[in-house]
Formats: structure tokens, sequence, C-alpha cells
């Protein structure tokens, strides 16, 4: 998994509430057994029209959002369903990161396991922004995950708050399986031990 340090990159703001995993990534997208290959159906109900046509009103339909790299939301982002595949379409998309008041636990944490880092901010600092966003062109903001602060090209800065061994996984690339393989040395010595002392426990040929 490759480290989370620093991003900077223009924010697109998506500005609605209870944003859920079936809209982040439809269910007819989910045959696919890769982690590859969603990116392009984010969204797809809403940056599409029925007849297949670019939905010019919504926001990442935007010229001056398709290439932007930090998502702006509002609270519960990622409820609903809890699948994976949410994570991997926004990853792919462009998003390595995404800011709100809250979010589904499940995507909250799938985030982490793959590289992208949800930001939690007050009310009034998601106000701020989404008002910068609007106001200015190309509005750009840097997150500096060690220092856990947002800052802005115009001397704005917010700090954030983030569980320190989620902060740890992303800072070093760590994925669940990583983590484990970094204990291997006493699983293995506890597996030793259940060898040499407690026979009874292990199963019979």
């Amino acid at each position: 998994m490759e480290p989370y340090i620093m991003e900077t990159g223009v924010v697109a703001p998506l500005d609605r509430t209870n944003v859920d995993t079936d809209q982040i990534i439809p269910k007819q997208f989910l045959k696919r057994i890769e982690r590859t290959g969603f990116g392009e159906f984010l969204f797809f109900d809403w940056r599409y029209n029925d007849d297949g046509s670019v939905n010019e009103d919504f926001i990442l339909n935007h010229e001056r959002y398709r290439d932007a790299k930090i998502l702006l939301s509002r609270d519960n982002f990622g409820s609903g369903s809890s699948r994976e595949h949410a994570p991997w379409a926004l990853k792919e998309y462009g998003f390595k990161t995404i800011i709100a008041p809250s979010y589904a636990d499940i995507f909250y944490n799938n985030c982490f396991k793959n590289s992208m880092l949800p930001i939690i901010v007050d009310k009034n600092v998601i106000e701020h922004l989404f008002g910068a966003v609007h106001t200015i062109k190309d509005y750009t903001l840097t997150i500096n995950l060690e220092e856990q602060m947002i800052y802005d090209d115009y001397e704005e800065a917010w700090n954030f708050e983030i569980d320190p061994d989620k902060k740890h996984s992303l800072l070093n690339g760590l994925d669940d399986i990583s983590q484990t393989l970094m204990k291997e040395e006493y699983i293995t010595r506890h597996e030793d031990f259940i060898k040499e002392n407690k026979r009874w426990k292990l199963p019979t040929k």
C-alpha cells in the first residue's frame, strides 16, 4: 500500500449530506473481482443522464473540478451498504483525501485500508471551505498528515484529529496484512510455544 504523507490539490465541493456507497459506485458495476476499473463509474447516476449523456449540472463534470484531488462533502459521507468498492472508485478517479464533518463507520475504516485519508473537521470549517471553493477558482488545499494540518494558499490553516494507529499505517503504507507481518517474530514464537507445551491443542491427523 502506498504511503500517504502530504497531498496538494484542487478541492471539489459535493454539497450533499448522506452520500451513500450506492451512489458512490452503483451496484451494477460491482461484478469485477479486481480493485481496478471502478473509477470511471464513480457517482455514475449523478454524472450521467438516463440517456447516457453527461449531466452538465453535476459538480464533477464542471471543467474547474475535473482534476480535483480533494473531495469536500457534508455529514454522514459513505453511508449505506458496506462495499469496499466505494473507496476503490474514489481513489482510482483521483481522490486520496475527503473532508467532511462525519462518515459512516465502515466506509471511514475502509478508506485507511486503501491509502485514503478521510478528514473530520467541525462544521464551521466545512462552511468556510465550501464558501472558499465556490468563490475562488481552483481553490487548493495542502494536507500534511504528519502535522495533522490543512493549509490553503491564503494563510488559513486548520488542525484535524486522527487515531494514532491509523496515522502510522497511512504514513508508512501499511495495510492489515503488512501490520500483521511486522509481528511475525512474535507469532512464530507463540506457535513454537504451543507446539512444545500444549500439544493437546494441536489438531490430530
